[in-house]
């Protein structure tokens, strides 16, 4: 059994297709173009199997083009325990723009999934986790999936003794958030405008996000992790508020830098770390992760020294 599971209701081919400029009705050239298995529980399993934590996967794949993804999780030694439907798993598009540094995605519809290989994937689940484990929960959601269905699933993991990360965005973040107190995630990663879509207003300023950070941890979630791209991320918990600032660094992709950060999140957790050596450990794995193409991390030694540059701020309430 893992120490970290992973789930990906919703996983994806990444189409990375690198542009020098991307201009909206204009014809392009691509100068390069990669395909990589992921969805962001794949990507996080990814990054925590370079660090070296235990980590097994699971979710919804199709069977007709499984090659990369088992290609992919045996590469990186990733426990596979993927529930395995007919049909394709979606391939989405990222368009990268080498003059601005940033990615367009276009997300194609998933699979439609039936009640029952719902209930496979719960009873897998149940099957990974134990007291102390940590549960990864993150992503979309495919067609026929009720927006309930994470907050069933961390009520499910809860009651077994494991720690939920969850990293969901729109109906499906709005339901696990509204669950009752007992069924709460342990953690949550919303970005700054999954933050406004909860809070209903713009948070403009970090001490808006740092009220509406707040709010979600009083109501019973341990900690609150907002990221705020270049500005870092804040970290919320009942004693601590921090403010995690990264280095500047060339990037050469921001596709699963997010993920990258759920990862250097629940590495931290794993090993048991205090609040500001978690953010260090975050914040290194996405900034780490921006200089690598696909799910990727660099080596051990980098990603530390990475951390070392991380500017740690406490946060006055």
């Amino acid at each position: 059994m893992s120490a970290v599971v992973t789930l990906t209701l919703n996983p994806a081919i990444d189409q990375t297709v690198t542009l020098a400029r991307l201009t909206p009705g204009a014809v392009h050239r691509a100068s390069a173009v990669r395909n990589d298995a992921g969805g962001k529980g794949v990507n996080v399993a990814c990054c925590l199997a370079d660090w070296g934590v235990p980590v097994a996967a699971t979710g919804i794949l199709g069977q007709d083009n499984a090659a990369p993804f088992e290609q992919l999780l045996l590469q990186k030694g990733i426990d596979d325990r993927f529930v395995w439907i007919p049909g394709e798993t979606r391939t989405n598009l990222k368009l990268l723009d080498e003059s601005r540094g940033d990615t367009t995605d276009v997300n194609l519809p998933g699979l439609a999934i039936s009640p029952g290989t719902l209930d496979a994937v719960r009873a897998v689940l149940a099957d990974m986790t134990a007291p102390g484990a940590l549960a990864v929960l993150a992503g979309s959601l495919p067609r026929g999936v009720p927006p309930e269905v994470y907050a069933g699933l961390g009520d499910l993991l809860k009651a077994r003794g494991a720690r939920v990360v969850l990293d969901a965005s729109g109906p499906a973040l709005a339901v696990a958030l509204a669950a009752a107190p007992a069924a709460l995630p342990y953690a949550i990663k919303p970005n700054r405008h999954e933050l406004e879509d909860w809070a209903g207003h713009p948070l403009a300023t970090l001490p808006e996000v740092v009220t509406a950070a707040r709010a979600l941890q009083a109501r019973g979630i341990p900690l609150v992790v907002v990221s705020l791209g270049p500005e870092g991320a804040l970290f919320v918990s009942a004693t601590e508020m921090l403010h995690a600032q990264p280095p500047a660094l060339r990037v050469a992709s921001t596709v699963g830098a997010g993920d990258a950060l759920v990862a250097g999140l629940v590495a931290g957790l794993h090993a048991g770390a205090p609040l500001p050596d978690v953010a260090r450990l975050a914040l290194a794995f996405a900034a780490g992760k921006l200089t690598q193409p696909g799910a990727n991390l660099p080596g051990r030694d980098t990603v530390r020294a990475l951390a070392e540059t991380i500017r740690i701020e406490a946060v006055a309430p």
